[in-house]
């Protein structure tokens, strides 16, 4: 069964600590934490001070996205505020293999971001040091965005690529994925599908995430 992460971008600030226990309570896996330091994306959200005092409010594992420049410069802050996924971008670093091989060396699960017009050749020989891809399906920066098509074709052939290089990679999807759309990102590859605004913004988000994981 695919996994849920729902991400905190799109849930209430003000009662943060409910909004994570909402979602655990209804089933979640993860829970993802998109970074942004208003350089690398328009947006600027949070930081390690934030995901520190989380820490300890829930069981769910800490998937952290960090959507900022030169992430290497701030990797042990990330680490020491409680991440258990450090996911950094391709298009963010000059030298990714040293950087995921420091998060893992660290011991926290490594995963490795593509944009959305990113190709999927730049993962070609870091393939074995990774523990997850993270398919960006909107242009990073914003929640509520659309869903991009053409990104259903990517994850097939990096689902091709993975079956044959390191089976053990997960396929992580984010950027308008909702009811509608998830069977057919499942179908392609997915393995983890991050939902903020149609979990966030649901009147129910248990009956969300359950519909999500059920998808097929």
């Amino acid at each position: 069964m695919v996994k849920v992460a729902p991400s905190i971008l799109s849930a209430d600030f003000c009662c943060l600590s409910e909004e994570i226990k909402k979602v655990e309570n209804g089933g979640a896996d993860l829970l993802h934490i998109d970074v942004m330091d208003g350089h690398f994306v328009p947006n600027i959200t949070l930081g390690p001070p934030v995901i520190s005092s989380l820490k300890g409010k829930t069981y769910l594992p800490f998937d952290v996205h960090l959507m900022i420049e030169n992430p290497e410069k701030h990797i042990d802050d990330f680490i020491k505020a409680g991440a258990d996924i450090i996911t950094v971008h391709v298009e963010s670093t000059v030298h990714l293999n040293r950087l995921v091989n420091y998060i893992k060396n660290k011991g926290i699960k490594p995963g490795v971001a593509l944009n959305p017009s990113t190709p999927l050749s730049s993962l070609q020989y870091i393939l074995d040091d990774i523990y997850m891809i993270l398919i960006m399906s909107v242009n990073p920066g914003f929640g509520g965005q659309k869903f991009i098509p053409k990104m259903l074709e990517k994850i097939r052939d990096l689902k091709k690529i993975i079956l044959q290089e390191n089976p053990e990679i997960l396929i992580e999807v984010d950027g308008g994925i909702n009811e509608e759309n998830a069977p057919d990102i499942i179908k392609a590859g997915a393995d983890i599908l991050v939902a903020g605004s149609a979990i966030y913004l649901s009147s129910n988000p248990g009956d969300v995430i359950e519909k999500l994981k059920a998808a097929h």
